[in-house]
């Protein structure tokens, strides 16, 4: 054990966690209210929807951003500024008089939710080696796992007591709250001599060394497929399991609610299981499960299988893409503890930015038509376990030139 994980305790690790929810918190909390917010700001249901998208851009693209200037500046100021920066633009969302201001405002407020993420990622590296990283990994997946079960939740007991408005201010108390235990709690895990040094130029060579290891690659191209198939499944599934399988909204909840408990339970188990027995083994795994149920959605939208086909399909598929996450991460960012910002933020990228492209072609071909759900899950499953062959051993010698 490190000197450094001495140090951490559980407050820490605690507000590391906190920091993992801003992604699905800010997608998830006000889409029961969606509805009503297009009538008041007198909407299309479409122009409506973009301010999904605006956030997810902002959530992929802020990354990029925050990643490199936590590993210049140190974790804690960036994450300071990005949690006051959410706060603040969470708040102008509750005020905006019409949907595109509201559209621009969730496009920042990604942005800023996005720091929030990245650091909580790097920050892990930075304290954490060996099982104990592989563990928090986990721990980070099942909090992803809790935050998506929990947002549309709390979403809709929040409707039932304010407007649309009020959830935006709510995310914004949630920024207060967050912010205040990072005051008190988070100290810099980052030592200034160990920081990077170096402006735009140095920043572009630390992209170019990362995306010259092809295990890094593979683990980025891996996460990015995986939670396209998660994107999929958020964006289509209640069309399809309430449109053509005619369950309530009660059954869709539960439905959704036991994916999302197999998505918690099975990314607890793959840091433990990776531990044990090992990354690459626990990531075939997850991909075999994750492709399987994914076939499973194709067979059953083609042959119109019964609902347990694809309940069960569904299952295997989200419980297989969360064994994926643990190990996934831990092979890209466990050899580059030097850049683990930047590293982090190409991971980030990827799942916001694949997700994000995947979950419109879901739609194609209609609300009642689940063949392009399964083909984009499929096609998504089976391109992660294609990348399995990049995640091999990195070769002799690879990571000491990196560092040259």
């Amino acid at each position: 054990m490190t000197a450094r994980e001495q140090t951490v305790g559980r407050p820490l690790a605690a507000v590391l966690g906190l920091l993992t929810i801003f992604g699905p918190i800010s997608m998830d909390l006000y889409l029961p209210v969606l509805p009503a917010l297009t009538a008041e700001l007198q909407s299309t249901t479409s122009v409506a929807q973009l301010t999904i998208t605006a956030c997810l851009l902002g959530l992929a693209i802020g990354q990029i951003i925050a990643g490199p200037l936590s590993d210049r500046f140190g974790r804690r100021t960036p994450l300071l500024v990005g949690v006051i920066a959410y706060t603040v633009t969470s708040a102008l969302c509750a005020l905006s008089p019409t949907i595109e201001t509201l559209i621009a405002a969730r496009f920042v407020q990604g942005l800023a939710g996005a720091v929030g993420i990245v650091i909580a990622q790097a920050a892990g590296r930075d304290v954490y080696s060996g099982g104990k990283l592989l563990r928090f990994y986990g721990r980070l997946t099942v909090l992803g796992g809790l935050a998506a079960i929990i947002g549309p939740v709390i979403g809709g007991q929040l409707a039932t007591v304010t407007d649309w408005r009020g959830v935006f201010l709510f995310l914004a108390a949630v920024g207060v709250a967050i912010l205040v235990a990072s005051l008190v709690v988070f100290r810099e895990t980052l030592p200034a001599d160990r920081r990077v040094t170096g402006g735009f130029s140095h920043t572009l060579n630390d992209f170019r060394r990362l995306l010259a290891d092809r295990v890094f690659v593979g683990a980025v191209l891996i996460t990015g497929c995986t939670y396209s198939a998660i994107f999929a499944y958020l964006s289509g599934a209640t069309y399809i399991l309430q449109g053509v399988y005619g369950l309530s909204p009660q059954g869709y909840s539960f439905a959704f609610g036991l994916n999302s408990l197999g998505f918690v339970i099975f990314g607890f188990f793959a840091g433990r299981l990776s531990e044990r027995w090992s990354e690459r083994g626990t990531l075939t795994m997850g991909l075999a499960m994750a492709t399987s149920g994914a076939l499973g959605l194709l067979a059953t939208a083609l042959l119109h299988l019964p609902l347990s086909a694809i309940v069960l399909s569904l299952f295997t598929m989200v419980s297989g893409v969360a064994v994926t996450s643990p190990p996934a991460t831990s092979l890209a960012l466990k050899d580059y503890p030097d850049v683990a910002g930047t590293a982090s933020s190409l991971l980030g990228l990827a799942r916001f930015a694949f997700g994000g492209l995947a979950a419109p072609l879901v739609g194609i071909g209609g609300a009642d038509n689940a063949v392009p759900f399964g083909i984009v899950a499929f096609v998504s499953a089976a391109s992660a376990a294609f990348c399995l062959a990049l995640v091999g051993r990195r070769r002799e010698g690879q990571d000491v030139e990196g560092r040259i």
